[in-house]
């Protein structure tokens, strides 16, 4: 029965808004499938970069839904907008409503109090024809008869106008036509196509031309355990329009037949062909609740959340990080539980995972080079993005400069400049060395006369603190001196 209410009542809703934390140098660009039947425009948002500063703005554009395995950017959004709170993300649609659809049969829907509830998830809005009970009869108007909306599953809801011709029926005969994901295949995200229209990792070239950002992170997550997705993947974080740098994380497959035991991720990560710098590989999925992560997302996302909250300085290594989950799983749900001793296993094999120690916590330094090269540079995740990182940034910073006078004031400028800037890194504890220099010997008259100056700059990023060791020993003199053996 509901409540009887005579009088004056108030309510409190929580606030809906919170301010995300910004920050660029981890930027996310992340690639995959969306429910966009649910999006303002779904014939707007495919093969196209959308940036998006909350919540509210990424479903908007490009809708959301719990199903993570069919719509597998909603991972991404809900670890960055609702785990970290971080912002801006990057977000690049692969599903097509033109192409990856699907026919829903024309059937009678009951109406309850004025409204008749589709039960079928993707619908498209503008594919939806409804007509008088049976499908016979005449076709009713959107806007005049009825309106359409979505409720929380993502089914569509037809409510009928008390001024439209619909009003007062008890039934109506509804056919319309579904976004499929299922038709989505892995060329799709790596956007091979037959002609000159850029698709899926291809549409990593316009992030800069388009929102003056480069990228810092590239994902797929639910795509990038597929060996050819995560190649591929590997290979856009360089030469991004020619010159940019970033770094990604590929998950390794935990399916069903896959790796689903951490003694074979070294096997797992070499047949996927995982082994660049600039690729941070992960095993096994996240649990959020009841919900299934592919660990790439919460991994991006707690790494571009340590980024913002440092100055937006990629120094800090992702791993022991809190990752606010509740459990690590394989893809199927099985629970996957790791002590310290196991996730060093997996962490030699050049891979990351995650243990509870006093919560859920990364755990892994190393980039997918490892084991095979042991350059600093190269092999901690945290000194190549910081590698990549304040390279993008040189190049931000004094593309101005580019055909400006090869004189000495030119040098001066770029080099006093980097090393304030650089020093002020070091004076802030985020780096050991971070300095610039113009010199002759590697200047020669012919490059000067080609127009080219070649600066040499030093970095030295912290490298992680991965072993800390205590030796304990025993001290009888101590003992002896307690007891007054040594009066």
């Amino acid at each position: 029965m509901a409540t009887y209410n005579h009088g004056v009542r108030v309510l409190e809703q929580p606030t809906s808004v919170t301010a995300p934390i910004n920050g660029t140098a981890g930027l996310q660009v992340v690639f995959g499938t969306a429910p966009i039947n649910l999006a303002d425009d779904p014939y707007s948002v495919t093969n196209k970069p959308i940036i998006a500063y909350t919540w509210s703005e990424a479903v908007s554009q490009l809708g959301y839904s719990d199903d993570y395995e069919n719509y597998t950017l909603c991972q991404s959004m809900y670890a960055s907008f609702k785990l970290f709170n971080v912002a801006p993300v990057i977000f690049v649609n692969v599903l097509d409503p033109k192409t990856h659809t699907k026919d829903n049969s024309a059937a009678d829907v009951d109406v309850v109090n004025m409204e008749a509830v589709v039960k079928t998830t993707g619908i498209l809005p503008k594919s939806v024809v409804v007509k008088e009970q049976g499908g016979e009869g005449s076709t009713y108007q959107v806007g005049t008869d009825y309106v359409l909306s979505f409720d929380d599953n993502g089914y569509l809801v037809i409510t009928l106008l008390a001024s439209g011709s619909a009003a007062g029926q008890s039934k109506v005969n509804v056919a319309s036509t579904s976004i499929d994901p299922s038709r989505i295949e892995a060329t799709d995200i790596v956007g091979t196509s037959s002609g000159g229209e850029e698709k899926g990792l291809e549409v990593i070239r316009q992030i800069y031309p388009r929102f003056g950002l480069t990228p810092g992170l590239i994902i797929a997550p639910g795509w990038s355990q597929d060996p050819d997705v995560g190649v591929v993947l590997a290979a856009k974080c360089e030469e991004i329009n020619g010159y940019f740098t970033c770094e990604g994380f590929v998950d390794i497959d935990s399916s069903a037949g896959k790796c689903t035991k951490y003694t074979d991720v070294k096997n797992a990560k070499e047949e996927a062909g995982i082994s660049s710098p600039h690729i941070m590989a992960l095993w096994p999925c996240f649990q959020v609740g009841t919900q299934t992560f592919w660990a790439s997302a919460i991994m991006a996302a707690v790494t571009a959340y340590t980024d913002a909250n440092n100055d937006d300085v990629p120094y800090l290594s992702p791993s022991n990080k809190l990752l606010g989950i509740t459990g690590t799983v394989l893809a199927d749900g099985t629970e996957v539980l790791l002590d310290q001793v196991q996730a060093n296993t997996v962490n030699s094999f050049g891979v990351t995972t995650a243990i509870n120690n006093n919560g859920w916590r990364s755990w892994g330094n190393n980039s997918a080079a490892y084991p095979s090269t042991t350059d600093p540079k190269d092999r901690w995740f945290c000194c190549r993005r910081y590698f990549s990182w304040r390279g993008n940034s040189f190049i931000l910073t004094y593309a101005e400069k580019v055909d400006d006078p090869a004189n000495p004031r030119l040098i001066e400028d770029i080099v006093d400049s980097e090393n304030i800037r650089g020093n002020s890194y070091v004076s802030a504890g985020k780096c050991a060395a971070d300095y610039i220099e113009f010199n002759e010997t590697e200047n020669t008259v012919t490059d000067l006369m080609n127009g080219q100056l070649k600066f040499h700059q030093h970095l030295a990023p912290w490298t992680p603190a991965e072993d800390i060791v205590n030796t304990l020993e025993f001290d009888p003199a101590a003992l002896q001196s307690a007891l007054g053996g040594g009066e």
